[in-house]
């Protein structure tokens, strides 16, 4: 039976969010340039925690889990400068940046457990 995986978990479902927002972004308030660089990023948070998972070392593990990390940091500047410029209200970004935020703060967690385990 396969062991559930909770930040790989997690950082997927971010990115279909990530995805959604971006198409709600494109359709509805025709903004194309920052909602791709947020699009760039928010998908690339699970695609490194994948890599992560599939690592060949521990060194290569922590490496990948730092690359989604400041991923996931950009995620947030960009979710930031959306709202700030009204492209999103203040419930939209709240709902999305909770989840960025729990996402850093688990990856952050696991790099820093992973370090202290070496």
């Amino acid at each position: 039976m396969k062991k559930d995986n909770i930040v790989l978990d997690k950082s997927f479902r971010f990115a279909v969010r990530i995805i959604r927002l971006y198409q709600h972004l494109k359709e509805t308030k025709k903004e194309y340039i920052l909602s791709k660089q947020m699009l760039r990023s928010g998908t690339s948070v699970g695609a490194n925690v994948r890599e992560g998972n599939n690592a060949e070392s521990k060194a290569d593990f922590i490496h990948k889990l730092g690359i989604a990390q400041k991923e996931t940091d950009e995620t947030i500047y960009w979710l930031e400068l959306l709202k700030e410029t009204d492209y999103l209200n203040q419930t939209e970004f709240n709902s999305i940046y909770g989840d960025a935020d729990e996402l850093l703060k688990l990856i952050r967690s696991i790099i820093l457990t992973a370090k202290s385990n070496r």
